[in-house]
């Protein structure tokens, strides 16, 4: 004889099979959270309606000079400024990292000196510096230490303000992803590189094909604040100086029209719209590179889980699918399966 944890319908023979009735959960009254709410959307309305009405701000201006002609091609100088310099780093950072962790004590020493160097002075004095390099060097050469030059260049026409900009700020990002990059790679268990030894690979491929892409779900998150950080960071370049910048030409424009409020604006809203893409970009790479772990893609849709296929929505689980996960079969003279 068997038993049901639930009471069948009058009229209707019990189904031994049937799934006990699911437990309706009434959840809990928290007022707490719709005052916060109230609350928070009262003080955000205020800070909407400080920011519209106020004719400080020039709101006119501000419509009038986003699509300004000079503006939009600072926009176009601080974008080269932001991915060149990054690109940059993020090549000098693996060399680095991986001098880091060499049982060379001249690779590790080389490299720890350079990350303590340029973490440890700031960015505005090293781009400084970068635009005095002509004279400090007003001529640089190629040839044998302390003997013959074969080849020499004069600094000024060699490095123009736009490449004393890019590489004094991917020389400094470069110390900062560095250490980024080997916690990426410290992060990767041992014992994959020692397999892909045991396979007859070597030290090189390993790096590239085994550790990298194990470490780059470590190393995305912060290389992505730190693109976001370079963005806002290339507002120093009049320091070398460079002059074309976003943050340059609007402040040129309100000191020539005698409206630098409006043109600050401006550039908010320009360095808040290109932040905006590029966070979207990190949260992509993110779901790319941490797949298969811990909160990253859910099974239903880019996995393979329970009830669902790779690629599709996962759907509600039936009676169909937990007779399977017990091990039975329609052949069960005992059990009836309905689709």
């Amino acid at each position: 004889m068997s038993t049901t944890s639930s009471t069948p319908a009058p009229g209707r023979a019990a189904d031994p099979q049937a799934l006990p009735e699911p437990l309706r959960a009434r959840p809990v009254p928290r007022p707490g959270r719709w005052v916060s709410a109230a609350l928070v959307l009262v003080l955000a309305a205020m800070a909407v309606n400080a920011l519209v009405t106020n004719p400080a701000f020039r709101w006119d201006t501000v419509w009038l000079y986003l699509r300004d002609v000079v503006v939009v091609r600072g926009v176009g100088w601080t974008l080269v400024l932001t991915f060149g310099s990054m690109a940059l780093a993020i090549v000098l950072a693996v060399a680095l990292a991986i001098m880091r962790r060499s049982d060379n004590p001249v690779m590790r020493g080389v490299a720890w000196a350079y990350i303590w160097f340029f973490r440890g002075t700031p960015i505005y004095t090293q781009l400084v510096f970068w635009g005095l390099i002509s004279v400090l060097y007003p001529r640089l050469s190629l040839g044998v230490p302390f003997g013959p030059e074969f080849f020499v260049f004069s600094t000024r026409d060699l490095i123009t303000a736009f490449w004393a900009a890019l590489l004094g700020l991917a020389l400094n990002e470069a110390a900062y992803l560095a250490e980024i990059v080997r916690a990426g790679l410290a992060s990767v268990d041992p014992g994959q590189a020692e397999a892909a030894k045991a396979l007859g690979m070597k030290d090189g491929k390993i790096m590239r094909r085994v550790v990298l892409p194990q470490a780059m779900r470590v190393i995305v998150p912060p290389t992505g604040n730190e693109t976001i950080s370079m963005l806002k960071t290339t507002s120093l370049v009049v320091a070398v100086p460079f002059t074309l910048d976003l943050m340059y030409a609007t402040s040129a424009v309100g000191n020539r029209t005698f409206q630098p409020i409006p043109l600050l604006v401006v550039a908010a809203l320009w360095y808040l719209l290109i932040t905006s893409v590029l966070m979207v970009g990190q949260h992509h790479l993110e779901r790319y590179y941490g797949r298969g772990f811990d909160g990253g893609a859910p099974a239903g849709r880019s996995g393979r889980g329970p009830f669902g296929s790779r690629g599709t929505r996962a759907r509600r689980p039936r009676k169909q699918d937990f007779v399977r996960a017990a091990g039975t079969t329609k052949d069960d003279p005992f059990l009836e399966v309905t689709p």
